[in-house]
């Protein structure tokens, strides 16, 4: 008795099954068939004015933290994106990429002599033009993770190295 119960509600159940799956779905307006449109502006912006000194002030409370090639938290040691990326998640709660092309890709972009304290300044280090990048402190000077056996640390623009290297700006607001 038992076991007919059981299979007589495998059936039904089997039933319902296939009647729902054999209903034809109520009509609804058909998707567009263009493709979407691919954004062409930055998709990544800060709202509050506030947050520019708050990113300033936080990096550099870094400040003397250790460098490490994909490092994400001070814990651990910093790279250059990890740096801003960990910088801009403590600050404004918004996650940027760890990678500095991608984080140029999101941002928008500013001529150099628009800087203001906490944009973003990149630079071609190794034959990549956004290879590496730092927060812009005012005053011709940034705050970056420089390089292994280096620790986060505050350059010039102008400097040799940076000033023959440098591929752009860009700005989170």
């Amino acid at each position: 008795m038992r076991r007919t119960v059981i299979h007589r509600c495998q059936l039904a159940g089997f039933a319902v099954i296939l009647v729902a799956c054999g209903t034809t779905p109520p009509a609804t307006n058909p998707a567009p068939t263009r493709p979407a449109r691919q954004p062409s502006s930055p998709t990544f912006h800060l709202s509050s004015p506030e947050h520019a000194n708050e990113i300033v002030i936080f990096s550099l409370g870094l400040l003397d933290t250790g460098y490490r090639f994909g490092g994400s938290n001070p814990e651990a040691g910093l790279d250059c994106s990890g740096m801003v990326s960990y910088v801009v998640e403590q600050v404004a709660g918004k996650r940027l990429p760890h990678n500095a092309a991608q984080i140029a890709a999101l941002t928008r972009t500013i001529g150099r002599d628009a800087l203001k304290p906490a944009d973003l300044v990149f630079f071609n280090t190794n034959g990549q033009t956004y290879s590496h990048m730092g927060i812009y402190l005012g005053d011709g000077r940034f705050v970056h993770a420089p390089s292994s056996k280096g620790s986060v640390r505050i350059e010039r623009l102008d400097s040799a190295y940076f000033a023959s290297r440098f591929s752009g700006a860009r700005s989170l607001f």
